[in-house]
């Protein structure tokens, strides 16, 4: 079992809405590629967030790999899980693209004492990620010039290059245009990480994701195929999607 999380409720400190989340519980397995389904304000990119320990305001266990997510766990949790933000502008910093690839092994190989015999590696490893989402052009190019859909493969490379199990994908094909979107899930198809996305894109859905996991006003309400899930209007109308 890679990830389990049991009971987790978040409420924002000062919040006066209720829970954002509320008891929510589930599994995931290795290899498994699962949708996360719910309305604007349901709870998805909360999930997301706490599933890393950003938002530390929760009750429940997340439990990655078998490792109980808390402060001291962080390193290793934030290894096993890599995130991708739903805006790449959020995720690319550095100058061109490849010091973003590069900037999350350069600063693992540092923390292990390594830093001077890992950078011949370390470029070798991010071409290699580079060349398989077909952009090794794009290695030298400044992120901020890339186009939107060049700027999704780029942050998605610097997060593959941390070599994690899971992916945590935040509406990964939002304004996209057609053909950069086919791309992307193209590339999505022939990815070994498991990974668990949020999206409204329900033919993206139908195409990756053999499970889903449904949120209704921060709880979990459905859980199941995607395709039962997806082709139940009643249940989808009721959750406003």
């Amino acid at each position: 079992m890679l990830l389990k999380v049991s009971g987790l409720s978040v409420i924002y400190p000062g919040g006066t809405e209720g829970h954002v989340l509320e008891d929510v519980s589930f599994t995931i397995n290795e290899g498994e590629r699962v949708a996360l389904l719910g309305a604007n304000g349901a709870g998805k990119s909360t999930l997301l967030l706490s599933l890393l320990g950003i938002l530390e305001a929760h009750t429940g266990k997340i439990e990655v790999d078998g490792v109980l997510l808390e402060k001291k766990s962080l390193p290793f949790v934030r290894r096993k899980l890599g995130l991708l933000f739903q805006d790449p502008d959020d995720q690319l910093f550095m100058p061109t693209v490849y010091d973003d690839v590069a900037f999350g092994p350069r600063n693992y190989a540092e923390s292990d004492g390594k830093s001077g015999s890992e950078a011949e590696s370390i470029e070798k490893a991010a071409d290699r990620i580079l060349e398989k989402l077909e952009i090794l052009h794009l290695k030298n190019r400044m992120s901020h010039k890339l186009s939107g859909g060049e700027k999704r493969l780029a942050a998605l490379a610097g997060v593959l290059a941390m070599e994690p199990r899971m992916l945590l994908m935040d509406e990964p094909s939002a304004y996209l245009d057609p053909r950069a979107r086919r791309r992307l899930l193209a590339i999505l198809e022939t990815l070994k990480e498991s990974y668990l996305i949020t999206t409204h894109d329900l033919d993206l859905v139908r195409r990756l994701c053999k499970r889903c996991l449904l949120l209704h006003k921060g709880r979990l309400r459905a859980d199941g195929p995607a395709k039962d899930i997806i082709d139940n209007k009643k249940l989808l109308d009721e959750c406003a999607l």
